[in-house]
């Protein structure tokens, strides 16, 4: 692209490596709330917004009983681990290789503000993104696309503006997909290569590092 394009990029599970302990804080929450699930099928709906994950894993019974219960206890459980969060491997290597070639950065997340607040700060990147986005700016959380129509909203700038999403899991590919954009993917979302590609990822790399030293291979050259 030769003109200077807005970089998406998700923080929680893409930047910093969280997704492990999403899936257990869920299943802990969950099971203080009486349902029982196994641990690999959270981790497949990690990526999804909070808003939508208890109805997923359990259909509408459960999230109709359960659902804001457990979403607070979610909240409580995650907290217990932020201490063991580190950022992936080169992640802020990715976002200055960005900034570098003149692209504007936004950095979106459907998490918690303060979550999203304290991984800014781990990646000490505040002084970098353009624009920042967390769970209380949308009604709808991935794979919906209003996160990511937000964070354009926050540059000032129309939805079909030149825009490229990097995430980590199918959730961020379909929902750069419903918004119209191309996605990047980084494996740490657990997810197989094949999904990430039947799902429309435009470039599947192992770490944000490794993105970082092929960027000019990708929409983001």
């Amino acid at each position: 692209m030769a003109e200077p394009t807005i970089a998406v990029l998700d923080v929680d599970g893409t930047l910093v490596d969280t997704n492990y302990q999403h899936a257990l804080a869920w299943y802990r929450a969950l099971r203080s709330c009486g349902e029982t699930f196994p641990i690999w099928r959270i981790h497949r709906l990690i990526g999804m917004g909070g808003d939508q994950l208890v109805g997923a894993l359990g259909g509408d019974d459960v999230e109709a009983r359960i659902g804001d219960r457990a979403r607070d206890r979610w909240v409580e459980e995650f907290d217990l681990m932020l201490p063991e969060i580190v950022p992936l491997p080169g992640a802020r290597d990715l976002l200055l290789a960005v900034k570098e070639r003149g692209h504007r950065l936004v950095l979106a997340s459907s998490g918690k503000p303060k979550h999203v607040d304290a991984f800014i700060d781990l990646l000490d990147v505040r002084d970098l993104a353009d624009a920042v986005t967390s769970s209380e700016d949308v009604e709808a959380s991935k794979p919906a696309p209003d996160l990511l129509g937000v964070a354009l909203e926050k540059l000032g700038v129309s939805a079909d503006s030149a825009a490229v999403l990097v995430g980590d899991s199918v959730w961020d590919v379909e929902a750069a997909k419903n918004a119209g954009m191309p996605a990047i993917v980084v494996r740490s979302g657990g997810f197989g290569d094949d999904e990430l590609q039947d799902a429309g990822a435009v470039g599947i790399y192992d770490t944000p590092g490794d993105l970082a030293a092929a960027l000019d291979d990708t929409p983001l050259a």
